[in-house]
């Protein structure tokens, strides 16, 4: 069976949900990549966060999307804990289909790994940026201009 994405805005995310997705982001982000920063940026509040739960609660893919100081759509924090079944790129497109539907013509945006440039590629996305480092780790700015 497969899992079923999850759409909330902070303010609907349970107690238990939060927990595991900050688990998991922590997990990713701090231990597995070695790369200790402050996760909590003060974002989670005005965005809104997609996940997909399993059947225990625990977080196999996540990203969440705000709008940023500059008015565009911002996607970050993009992760999964289980790689290799396509659940980055599920819950990608359905952000994407997402911010179509609720802020059309907006641009969206976000900052890449460069492992990654291909992943968003597939999604519409282009680079926008040279390359630059965040907390040691090599990204690119990137940008999807979306439908009218």
């Amino acid at each position: 069976m497969s899992a079923e994405i999850t759409v909330k805005p902070f303010a609907q995310l349970s107690n238990e949900e939060l927990y595991a997705i900050l688990k998991a982001r922590v997990d990713v982000f701090v231990v597995e990549q070695e790369c200790p920063y402050p996760e909590l940026d003060g974002k989670d509040q005005e965005a809104v966060h997609f996940f997909l739960p399993d059947e225990t609660g625990r977080i196999l893919a996540y990203l969440r999307v705000y709008e940023n100081e500059a008015g565009a759509m911002q996607i970050g924090r993009v992760l999964t804990t289980v790689r290799g079944a396509s659940y980055g790129r599920r819950l990608l497109h359905r952000a994407v289909a997402y911010l179509e539907e609720t802020a059309p013509g907006k641009p969206v945006v976000l900052e890449a790994q460069t492992y990654a440039i291909g992943f968003y590629e597939k999604e519409g996305f282009v680079v926008s940026s040279e390359e630059f480092l965040e907390d040691g780790i090599p990204h690119v700015k990137m940008m999807r201009k979306m439908s009218f």
